[in-house]
């Protein structure tokens, strides 16, 4: 299964967007499920309802929810990260936590604070 972030999401849902078309043609070529967290889907539907844009596609992808293990894990995360000294949004942790309990790989373009996450269990796409 691949998670898609929220900044591919982003960019998948500008039709206008030549990095979101071949985001999507490589996600569609791997054959895989796909889905997003309830995390990416609070954060894209924050930045279309503000920008007035249509939601309807967003909706249409399975989204998995942040749950009690997802919780233990991500602050396990967030902490670490810290204490390394290498600062992680709280919502990048949680998607983290949510990637790697769910087996899956997470497809974002925000390669600077995810790589770190390599250690923890954390699978990239592709």
């Amino acid at each position: 299964m691949i998670i898609i972030d929220s900044d591919v999401l982003i960019e998948i849902l500008d039709k206008k967007s030549e990095k979101g078309e071949e985001a999507l043609k490589h996600i569609l070529q791997s054959g895989e499920e796909i889905a997003t967290t309830v995390i990416n889907l609070h954060e894209v539907l924050y930045g279309l309802d503000k920008y007035g844009k249509p939601v309807k596609d967003l909706l249409l992808l399975p989204i998995l929810d942040f749950i009690k293990k997802d919780a233990v894990l991500s602050s396990k995360i967030e902490r670490e990260a810290e204490e390394k000294g290498n600062s992680i949004r709280r919502t990048d942790a949680m998607i983290a936590a949510i990637t790697i309990s769910s087996g899956a790989r997470l497809y974002t373009f925000d390669l600077k604070h995810f790589n770190a996450l390599k250690p923890l269990g954390l699978k990239l796409f592709p």
